[in-house]
């Protein structure tokens, strides 16, 4: 069914106080979750959560981005911007994935990564650039669904995989529509324009390459039918996981080079 609606509409959907998050989701389209924490290096970060899981009873490892309900919610998952400790958790289960053959399902759901002081002493740019770097090169598979926002940096550390699925109403970019707006017009409140202009919708991603499915949400929004929303989410995953898993790894890992050498036009 196609979307009629505009960037700066799907993007009050995702913000709506009651859509689902992971929270909602894992218990819906997993069996067995077994959460896991820290980094190993410095703490926990309440903005990812990763852990194991089975997958019609398949073993994986999930990691996501947490979003919060309500003002309790966000401070505990510091309203889903991450921490350096949050993507060295992230890239530590990944590794443990790699060991054990498991595949990675990696859920993006953040305005971008935390920008606060501490987080940029603890190595904040470091950390995001060490999750592209060996996240392309993970010998096992990986798969990544944006729930709703994924900005920038924060968003594209969990973004490397070797298929990137988008909700109906997600969007994905660079920067958010009011930072864009702030810096190319000094403006902020040109948010609205900014979203028209910057093609971050699912069918804009798919067009240009970045993404490769769109998942169906119920008419109004995933939160009108959490059931129905899950249901979706766990067809793609289930013929998508058993898909990349059947294949070489090193045929795996030159399809996700090619897959982002590909994105963007350019010169020589």
């Amino acid at each position: 069914m196609e979307n009629n609606k505009t960037a700066f509409e799907r993007l009050q959907l995702i913000r709506h106080k009651y859509r689902p998050t992971i929270r909602d989701y894992i218990p819906l389209i997993f069996t067995d979750f077994y959460e896991m924490h820290g980094d190993r290096l410095c703490g926990d970060d309440g903005a990812i959560i990763g852990g194991i899981a089975r997958l019609d009873g398949r073993p994986v490892t999930i990691i996501a981005e947490v979003k919060g309900r309500d003002i309790n919610e966000n401070k505990k998952c510091n309203f889903a911007m991450p921490h350096p400790e949050g993507y060295r958790k992230a890239l530590r289960l990944a590794r443990q994935a790699e060991k054990f053959h498991r595949p990675v399902i990696c859920f993006i759901d953040t305005p971008g990564a935390f920008c606060g002081v501490a987080a940029e002493e603890r190595g904040q740019g470091e950390a995001i650039a060490r999750n592209l770097a060996e996240f392309m090169t993970l010998r096992t598979p990986v798969v990544s669904i944006v729930l709703g926002e994924g900005g920038s940096g924060g968003a594209l550390a969990l973004g490397v995989c070797d298929e990137l699925a988008m909700l109906e109403n997600a969007v994905y970019s660079v920067i958010s529509p009011r930072g864009f707006a702030s810096i190319l017009w000094k403006d902020a409140s040109r948010e609205q324009e900014a979203c028209d202009i910057m093609k971050i919708t699912a069918e804009d991603l798919v067009k240009l390459g970045v993404a490769e499915a769109i998942i169906e949400e119920p008419l109004g929004g995933a939160h009108n039918d959490l059931d129905k929303i899950s249901e979706n989410i766990k067809e793609y995953l289930s013929h998508k996981i058993p898909e990349k898993c059947q294949k070489d790894i090193d045929v795996l890992l030159k399809e996700r080079y090619t897959k982002f050498r590909k994105i963007g036009q350019f010169s020589e």
